[in-house]
């Protein structure tokens, strides 16, 4: 894939992923916040409006400013702009340089709402069956989340191949 491509590509993806998880937000700021629990399919689906100030599953939230800094801001956005350069100028493989895009853009968007909430990222869903739930979540988790499920899953099948390419014939 061309360069000038794969930037364009890498581009609008992250922005896709991006905008969807800050318009979710702002409408869950808006619709959510201060009311009661919101519930469909019999409890599969909850929306529940929560800001979370640590990171996955409130890791972190009573750590000192200073430490909140580096860990939950300067070192992802760190990581962020690193991986969109490796997006664009190291993958060679299109529905990689989609999977990247899209966990760039589910990190940039809860690393912008730290940035402009105090550190805090706002949450609204959660799935599950009876007992067995997730955390509550937002779109910029579930980019990252589903993102990086493909990634191990893309590693397993090419590692399948390899073997399969070594394997003597009998």
């Amino acid at each position: 894939m061309k360069r000038k491509n794969q930037l364009f590509l890498t581009l609008i993806v992250l922005t896709i992923n991006f905008s969807l998880d800050r318009i979710t937000k702002i409408l869950a700021t808006t619709y959510l916040q201060g009311r009661e629990t919101i519930s469909f399919l019999y409890n599969t689906v909850v929306l529940r409006y929560v800001e979370n100030t640590g990171a996955f599953l409130s890791a972190g939230s009573e750590w000192p400013v200073f430490l909140k800094y580096i860990a939950l801001i300067l070192i992802p956005l760190l990581f962020c702009f690193y991986g969109v350069y490796y997006t664009v100028y190291k993958l060679n493989d299109r529905k990689l340089v989609i999977v990247f895009a899209s966990i760039l853009g589910g990190a940039f968007g809860n690393l912008v709402d730290r940035l402009i909430n105090d550190f805090s990222v706002v949450d609204f869903l959660n799935f599950g069956l009876g007992s067995l739930r997730t955390g509550i979540l937002n779109v910029a988790d579930m980019s990252v989340t589903f993102g990086v499920i493909y990634l191990i899953i893309y590693q397993l099948m090419e590692a399948k191949k390899k073997d399969k390419k070594t394997e003597p014939e009998v």
